[in-house]
This record gives structure tokens, C-alpha cells and sequence, in this order.
């Protein structure tokens, strides 16, 4: 069989594009305008418990491969990060960001705000939180 062509490894091209459609078309890529919703952002996350279960699979045939392979644990996990923090804002960030379209609208009133994420490697689990924003220069 060709190389590049195993049931049981990955290579970290592979699962780099895996990760860039997974994140283009449910987390509001260009492929769907930037757009995205509450079910999307399921469907996004579920892919990526998938996707993180194949990267235990990634292979090396060299070194420039496996320098590849580790970026693509730190994509994954600042890929998850940017689809926890889309799903906890449940706004649109227009102008240039995303739309959610299940909340379309822009609240600068309650969300005029940083969020802070935190990753717990033990138990898995993401925790967010708002932080006011403090203008400085008036």
C-alpha cells in the first residue's frame, strides 16, 4: 500500500485539514460566511473529541513531520478554545468576527467584556468567565 495510505496512523497534514474543515464549516469559517449557530457549535465539539482521539494516531516519518505532529496537538486545543469561547458569548461579534445567527444581535451593554477560559488537563474540562472591561483612555 502507498504510505500515506494506513487504517491504523494519521499523518499531521491529515489531520491538520481535518481540523481546518471542522473549524471552517461549524465554527463559523469562511465556508459558511462566518456564520454559525448553538447546534453547529455541538456538532463542532463532538468532531473535535473525535479528532482528538485520532491524533493519538499521528505519525512521523521525520523530523520536520513530527515537529508538525506536536503543532497540531496545540491547534487542536486553541481550536477548542475558540469554539468555547464562541459557545459561552452566545452573540455576534460583528464587525469582522462571527454572526451567531441563533443570537443575532450585538450587546454592547453586557457583553463589552474579556473572557477569560482556563483548562483543567486532569479532568478535561474547560471553565470560562466574564472580565469587566475597564476603559482606560476616555
Amino acid at each position: 500500500t502507498a504510505i500515506d495510505i494506513n487504517p491504523h496512523y494519521i499523518t499531521p497534514k491529515m489531520l491538520q485539514f481535518r481540523l481546518q474543515k471542522i473549524m471552517d464549516e461549524y465554527v463559523a469559517g469562511v465556508g459558511t460566511y462566518y456564520r454559525t449557530n448553538k447546534k453547529m457549535l455541538e456538532v463542532a465539539a463532538l468532531k473535535l473529541e473525535m479528532l482528538k482521539e485520532d491524533s493519538l494516531k499521528m505519525r512521523a516519518k521525520d523530523l520536520h513531520e513530527l515537529l508538525r505532529a506536536w503543532e497540531n496537538f496545540h491547534r487542536i486545543m486553541t481550536a477548542e478554545a475558540h469554539m468555547k469561547h464562541i459557545q459561552f458569548r452566545e452573540e455576534t461579534r460583528y464587525p469582522g468576527f462571527y454572526y451567531r445567527m441563533d443570537h443575532n444581535y450585538i450587546d454592547d451593554v453586557n457583553w463589552k467584556c474579556f473572557v477569560n477560559s482556563t483548562y483543567d488537563r486532569n479532568t478535561k474540562k474547560w471553565s470560562l468567565k466574564k472580565v469587566p472591561y475597564v476603559q482606560m483612555i476616555k
